[in-house]
This record gives structure tokens, C-alpha cells and sequence, in this order.
């Protein structure tokens, strides 16, 4: 094969579209753009959301919610998923590499969903109550550790 051999793939190229070239065209006449109005004429570049001066439809419905401001963003891991870490010492490093958190960066807490009998020692942001009981239960330890 050779240079000028190249071609583009079957399919890959359309002629672009010649408006106003008669009648016969399809597109002769008004070029495609209907008769008279705002769209007609050159220059034209309709809004995003502009409904021809009726109320747009984001200012018809009313508010509503609102973003609290003060949220605490915390990663959540329930005691029965613990046992996928593979570890007797849980970190947050720890459960990244698991898969069961996204971020070592974003708080950690653990709930007390599940039960557990192997002895772990968890070192993350929070714990739900039930999840502390367990742990010592089961002969482990709850440290909460600044992230």
C-alpha cells in the first residue's frame, strides 16, 4: 500500500448539504428554515431552554429541597464485610485495597450491621454503638483515629 492509495473508510465521508441551490434541491427556497420568524433570519442562534417567550419549563415548577451546607461526608462499612479485608488490623488503607471503600481521604465509619466471630482491630473515623459492642464482643478493639 501506498500513500496515495489512502482512502477514507466506505461510509466515513457525506457531502455536506448545498442550500438554496432551487426548488429541486429540497433545500432551495427558504434553505430549510420555514417561513419568516426569528429562526428565518441570519444570525439566529436559539437559546438553550428559550420557548419562543413563553415561560420556560424550569420556571414553571416551583423550588424545591435544599443542600445542607454543615453535611458530613463519611464512607459507610457494615462489621459483616470486615472479613473481606483479610487482616486482623483494619485501616482505612486496609479496606481500599478490599474494594470496600473508594477513598482513604473521605472519613471512615462502621455500622454494626451483620455479625462477627474473628478478633479485629479497626482504626477508622467513627463507630455506631452496636458496632463497638460487637467488636468487643468478639474479642476485638474500636479505635477512632483522626482522618
Amino acid at each position: 500500500m501506498k500513500l496515495h492509495d489512502l482512502k477514507p473508510a466506505e461510509g466515513s465521508k457525506k457531502n455536506r448539504k448545498r442550500v438554496g441551490r432551487g426548488t429541486g434541491s429540497g433545500t432551495g427556497k427558504t434553505s430549510g428554515r420555514g417561513h419568516k420568524g426569528q429562526g428565518s433570519r441570519s444570525g439566529y442562534g436559539g437559546k438553550v431552554g428559550f420557548e419562543g417567550g413563553q415561560m420556560p419549563l424550569a420556571r414553571r415548577f416551583p423550588k424545591h429541597g435544599f443542600t445542607n451546607i454543615f453535611k458530613k461526608e463519611v464512607q459507610i462499612v457494615n462489621l459483616v464485610d470486615l472479613p473481606r479485608c483479610n487482616a486482623s488490623e483494619i485501616t482505612p488503607e486496609t479496606l481500599k485495597t478490599a474494594g470496600l471503600i473508594k477513598k482513604t481521604s473521605v472519613p471512615v465509619k462502621v455500622l454494626g450491621n451483620g455479625e462477627i466471630d474473628t478478633a479485629y482491630t479497626v482504626k477508622v473515623a467513627a463507630f455506631s454503638k452496636s458496632a463497638i459492642a460487637k467488636l468487643e464482643k468478639a474479642g476485638g478493639k474500636a479505635e477512632v483515629v483522626a482522618c
